[in-house]
């Protein structure tokens, strides 16, 4: 691949990208989204933590390994009890490490 078919290439990418980006916002400015629309797009971030958290935990490449769920456990104690993310950060970093030095 030549130079100027990579910035050719990179050129249509990045329109490509922009326009995803920004024809929404544009389209969205100034109008007030219905609570259905607004409730649906809150429940993103979360989802999306939730899916890479899953993929650590039930990996299928690796063996079955048990302290990662218990550092889950662990997690879930402190969120239900703090709802803390940063206790929640600390908690699991720490039992999993813990967990991996004991055993």
């Amino acid at each position: 691949m030549t130079t100027s078919d990579f910035l050719v290439f990179y050129a249509c990418v990045l329109l490509v990208i922009l326009a995803c980006r920004c024809i929404p916002l544009l389209a969205l400015k100034g109008r007030e989204l219905s609570p259905r629309v607004s409730d649906a797009l809150g429940l993103i971030p979360p989802a999306a933590f939730a899916a890479l958290v899953a993929n650590d935990l039930f990996d299928p490449s690796k063996a079955f390994s048990w302290e990662p769920l218990v550092a889950a456990v662990a997690v879930l104690l402190v969120a239900r009890r703090t709802g803390s993310l940063i206790w929640c950060a600390l908690t699991g970093m720490g039992s999993y490490a813990l967990l991996t030095l004991v055993l």
